[in-house]
Order: structure tokens, then C-alpha cells, then sequence
């Protein structure tokens, strides 16, 4: 007769979040900082056309949406574009609010030992602030822009992301809300999630390789077990 070992379950897979759109409602004040920035140099897009390149790197987007207007910068200007970018996105940053369910879902991934970290497009000093936000201490694992040399849609956000918290990424669950979000992930060899929070319908984040779409993030809290984490019974 053969001896069967039952293993011990595996850990739960590691959660790697996108911050605007998926942990904080502020897609729509980049969009609109976006324009007051552009309009500043003479280039006028409309909004629908800005929001679909957020989630991307300042860079790449400037990049983007010059060929929507058909005119060029030279890099120093794209420096001051992206400064001008910064401060629009300050002036409104006391319209942004944590997206519901949250905060109460960082705080039962901690709960239950589910390890976690941020990773976004966006630098540092516009990503920071989000932090006391969303209640969360000054050492919470957060990778931002500065700290890669490509942001999203190259994986090396969420590959540094994981590396900080020291999971494999392979395992790792990405969590964003737009298709950029998921090209990276699906680059990076993570499990995509998408969340329609951000403004990307369900059908062009599942095309870009969302595994399971939800509405928020507390529909995701409602749902953890269907991306593999289980949480002890009461």
C-alpha cells in the first residue's frame, strides 16, 4: 500500500497594488491635472483621450499623447510638463479619497499575514501623501517611479515590488485598474486582477489579461478567495 504525505497548504500568494484608481479615487484629478498641464504648452486634448493613457509612466504618456497632437518637446520641456503635471495634481489632491473598502482591505491582508505592497507610476512626492490616506505608516512597502528604471506597462514596478516584500512573482497577485496595470503584470508573470474603479471597462481588462474583475476594492474583500487567500474561519 502506498504512505500518502499530505503537504502543508502553501502560503497565501503575495498582493501587489497599483495606488491611483485601485487604492485611491484620483484617476480623474490626473486626467484633469494632465490637461491644465498640456493647455499650459499649447497642447489641447480631450479628457477621454488623457484618461486613457493614466497608469502609465509621465514619460511614456507625454510621449503618447504627442503623437495625438501631432507636436514634439524637446526633454527638458517634457521635465517642466511633467512638474506642471505635479503641481495641477496638488492643487486637487484634497478632492482624492480612499476608494471604498480599502482600507479595510489592507488591513485584513495584514490580519491574516497576507504580505502586500504598492507599486506605481507615479513618483514618490505625489505618492507619499496617499499613505497617511489611506491610514497606512510611513514604512509600508512602496515602490514608486524614482525607484525603476521603466514604469508600467514594463513589469519592473511590480518585479521590485515583490522583491521588497520578498515573494516570488511568479505566485504574486497584481491588483490595478487599467490595462497598463495588467500588461505589466502579465509581463512580469503575476496573476492579474482588475478592478473597474479606475474607469477601464470589464472587457479591456480581462483582453489585457485580468484573470477575475471587480468593481472595487471592497468587492475584491468580498471576494479574496476566488484569487487564492482564505481567510481563518471565525
Amino acid at each position: 500500500m502506498t504512505d500518502f504525505v499530505i503537504q502543508p497548504s502553501p502560503q497565501p500568494p503575495a498582493m501587489l497594488f497599483d495606488l491611483d484608481g485601485t487604492l485611491i479615487d484620483s484617476v480623474y484629478q490626473h486626467v484633469l491635472a494632465w490637461q491644465q498641464a498640456l493647455s499650459a504648452f499649447e497642447l489641447d486634448l480631450s479628457v477621454w483621450k488623457i484618461h486613457r493613457r493614466i497608469g502609465m509612466s509621465g514619460g511614456l504618456l507625454v510621449t503618447a499623447l504627442l503623437r495625438e497632437t501631432g507636436g514634439s518637446l524637446s526633454a527638458e520641456q517634457v521635465r517642466a510638463l511633467n512638474l506642471a503635471h505635479a503641481e495641477a495634481y496638488g492643487q486637487r489632491r484634497d478632492t482624492v479619497r480612499p476608494l471604498p473598502g480599502a482600507r479595510e482591505l489592507l488591513a485584513t491582508l495584514t490580519e491574516h499575514r497576507v504580505p502586500w505592497a504598492i507599486a506605481t507610476s507615479g513618483l514618490a512626492i505625489a505618492a507619499r501623501p496617499a499613505l497617511d490616506m489611506l491610514g497606512l505608516p510611513a514604512d509600508t512597502p512602496l515602490i514608486t517611479r524614482d525607484q525603476v528604471r521603466f514604469a508600467k506597462p514594463d513589469p519592473d514596478l511590480f518585479l521590485a515590488a515583490a522583491a521588497r516584500i520578498g515573494t516570488d512573482i511568479r505566485t504574486a497577485v497584481v491588483v490595478g485598474d487599467s490595462i497598463w496595470d495588467l500588461l505589466a503584470a502579465r509581463r512580469a508573470g503575476a496573476l492579474g486582477v482588475g478592478l473597474l474603479s479606475g474607469g477601464y471597462g470589464r472587457e479591456e481588462l480581462e483582453r489585457a489579461g485580468a484573470y477575475r474583475v471587480y468593481t472595487d476594492p471592497a468587492d475584491l474583500l468580498l471576494h479574496l478567495d476566488e484569487v487564492g487567500i482564505r481567510r481563518d474561519p471565525v
